[in-house]
């Protein structure tokens, strides 16, 4: 009976010493260059979430490099840490493509999302507010496919996610490592809800952002088209806000297939907007890749095309 009780200790420890430390579990594997793993990044503005620094390979600090900021950093490197088992690749396309000489040196800061109120990070604020009481609701009391509320609560604080990004974290990414601090080396991207909000910092802040790549933008903020005020509030905000084209890069892409079919009313519409405001081949590029679903698999296939188009040597 001693021995049975000793193991049955032994267990019990096991599994709370295993609770007290997911970051382990948490780090991503890779295949090309280093991560360096922030757990619980601390903020002021938004709920702690973990930071993903990529450095390439021949990493020097006597070196200055490029800054890309990604949004929903857990899906980047590793699919054994994804619910979905899918992964972007980044590791494997940055260092291919930094090997080949195609971009130039940069090194890649992850932004783990934070899970249960990813939408009220990402979905921009501004063109929300200009909806009144009653259209601001049926976003909020919006269902996903699987039938569970998309907001999980009644607020949205994008404004402050990007005080995050803009006052935090980047102040620190430019102390810790040897980077290039302006506009013209600083890029912002992301997919879906996280292409929608990588736009709007650039919009918001095209002093500090030069170029932004947004895959598959989530232009509808939920999961329909019908009676949703989100895409037309978007647009009005876009139509005032897009930054000049003078210094600043825009990458656009969109499927046809699962969710990305959405898309496919509203990306037309936000191009006219950026031919508008002086946008051409030169600094703009919107792609549609017909087949293409809505997944982590779809955008690795592409990564190369809005890594080229923002970080190419020019």
């Amino acid at each position: 009976m001693q021995f049975h009780s000793l193991i049955r200790i032994c267990l019990v420890t096991a599994i709370l010493f295993s609770l007290q430390i997911p970051a382990h579990a948490q780090v991503p594997m890779i295949s090309s260059g280093t991560i360096r793993h922030i757990e619980k990044f601390p903020s002021k503005y938004v709920a702690q979430r973990n930071i993903d620094i990529w450095l390439p390979e021949d990493y020097d600090p006597k070196r200055s490099y490029a800054v890309l900021y990604m949004q929903d950093g857990r899906s980047l490197f590793d699919s054994s840490i994804m619910w979905n088992r899918q992964e972007w690749g980044m590791d494997e396309t940055m260092g291919l493509l930094l090997k080949e000489k195609k971009i130039r040196d940069c090194i890649v800061v992850g932004i783990w999302n934070s899970e249960s109120t990813r939408h009220n990070d990402y979905l921009p604020q501004q063109p929300f507010e200009t909806l009144s009481k009653d259209l601001r609701d049926t976003l909020f009391t919006a269902k996903r496919l699987s039938g569970q509320p998309v907001y999980t609560q009644y607020q949205i604080w994008s404004d402050y996610y990007l005080r995050f990004l803009v006052k935090e974290l980047k102040p620190y990414i430019d102390s810790a490592f040897s980077t290039l601090k302006g506009p013209l080396n600083t890029f912002i991207a992301g997919s879906s809800m996280g292409g929608l909000v990588s736009l709007y910092a650039i919009c918001e802040y095209p002093e500090v952002f030069g170029g932004a790549a947004c895959l598959s933008t989530h232009w509808t903020g939920i999961f329909r088209v019908e009676n949703n005020p989100f895409p037309a509030a978007m647009m009005n905000y876009l139509s005032t806000h897009l930054p000049s084209p003078r210094d600043h890069r825009i990458y656009f892409d969109y499927g046809t297939e699962t969710i990305d079919s959405l898309y496919q009313g509203f990306q037309p519409l936000a191009d006219k907007l950026m031919k508008k405001r002086g946008y051409s081949s030169a600094n703009w590029i919107t792609k549609k890749f017909t087949g293409a679903d809505h997944s982590e698999n779809a955008w690795r296939r592409r990564l190369d095309m809005p890594l080229t188009f923002l970080l190419g040597k020019r």
